[in-house]
């Protein structure tokens, strides 16, 4: 069953090797309104820490000049913040390790100036004029302003089980690890995005909200998931539904596995579960991605031993960004990162019978956050 709900697995996981090289982040997606014409408009808000071990009273940017040609890795809490659709933008504000306040045992919180984060209630501002933006290269963002203040309900988690998600202190197995406590959340507050107001609302933010942290970055690298789901088969929205695909390519002790993703559904209250690291399940999965000029497209076909999900997403690359980030080693490895939150696409989902495959629904889906990125990895 993997709607279990476990706050413990937010916590900050940076301890051990993981301090002087690793990455932790909570990070969370949802829609708005815009306060005068009511449409729809999604949002993220992220915050991130990376080698805090390395830090103190000013942060180090791993791309700059100075601090490459000094051999200086990255550290530094970061809060990323922006908007998908036709002007989307990717904000980045850089703290000091030693200017934060964090709590690292559940329930998680960090404290900084202008800026906050918990299990139920995020806060910040993030303000990068066209100026300092041309003149930072190294802050890997727009330039724009956000503000938000925002209330968060995680109601249904994917947790993806002890071996993929949370990692022995003593040995951090995988490269790259993951937890959804709220696949499906609820968000209610304000947003000032670029001097326009919106409206976020618990029915209509169809939010999200997990944590990935680790020492590397997968590549490929697959996330989809949306709640904002309609029924084909009788024509009605599915209010207690959500989906989430995510992985890629997982290295254990630094040896790159087969293309495998962990996928969950849960329909209307039952659980579908395509989880790799579940063995006796004989998941089976095959997904793709290919752009075009003007969009993206995923297909993911998983099964294991009871089920199929088939999952076909596309979303138009004038909606997106080429998200950035930089490793704990200081390189920026994925420079083609597609990530956005207007996706559409259809979920088939069966039951496998003595018969065969008996379809459940097909469903289609809206409001989907979606990634994608792939680099050359020398080491296989």
């Amino acid at each position: 069953m993997f709607n279990r709900h476990d706050v413990t697995r937010n916590e900050m996981m940076l301890h051990g090797s993981l301090a002087r090289c690793g990455y932790d982040w909570w990070w969370h997606s949802f829609t708005a309104q815009d306060a005068e014409t009511g449409a729809d408009l999604p949002f993220f808000v992220e915050y991130f820490i990376i080698n805090p071990a390395l830090g103190g009273d000013t942060p180090v940017l791993g791309q700059s000049k100075e601090n490459r040609d000094a051999g200086l890795r990255p550290s530094y809490v970061m809060v990323k913040a922006g908007c998908w659709g036709e002007h989307a933008c990717q904000l980045h504000r850089f703290y000091a390790i030693n200017d934060v306040q964090i709590r690292a045992k559940a329930p998680y919180e960090l404290k900084m100036e202008d800026c906050y984060a918990s299990e139920k209630r995020i806060t910040g501002k993030i303000c990068i004029s066209e100026e300092a933006q041309k003149r930072h290269p190294e802050w890997m963002c727009d330039a724009g302003e956000m503000e938000w203040d925002l209330e968060v309900e995680k109601q249904i988690a994917f947790n993806v089980g002890y071996g993929a998600s949370k990692p022995l202190r003593e040995a951090e197995a995988f490269a790259m690890y993951w937890h959804a406590e709220g696949m499906k959340s609820a968000f209610k507050g304000t947003i000032t995005c670029n001097g326009r107001k919106y409206t976020v609302t618990p029915e209509k933010s169809f939010g999200y909200a997990d944590k990935n942290w680790g020492r590397d970055f997968t590549s490929p690298w697959v996330w989809l998931s949306s709640n904002c789901l309609k029924s084909r088969m009788t024509g009605k929205k599915l209010m207690n539904s959500v989906f989430g695909i995510g992985g890629g390519r997982p290295k254990i002790y630094f040896v790159p596995l087969d293309r495998r993703l962990l996928s969950a559904f849960y329909y209307e209250g039952k659980e579908y579960d395509f989880n790799f690291s579940h063995v006796w399940m004989r998941v089976k999965t095959r997904f793709s991605f290919k752009e075009d000029e003007e969009r993206v497209y995923w297909h993911v076909r998983q099964e294991n031993r009871h089920a199929v999900m088939d999952t076909r997403i596309v979303c138009r690359k004038a909606d997106m960004l080429l998200v950035n980030y930089e490793a704990p080693d200081g390189s920026k490895k994925h420079n083609r990162l597609w990530n956005g939150g207007n996706g559409i696409g259809l979920i088939r989902l069966y039951d496998k019978t003595p018969y065969g495959l008996l379809l459940v629904d097909e469903i289609e889906a809206t409001h989907i956050g979606c990634e994608y990125g792939e680099y050359s990895d020398p080491l296989g």
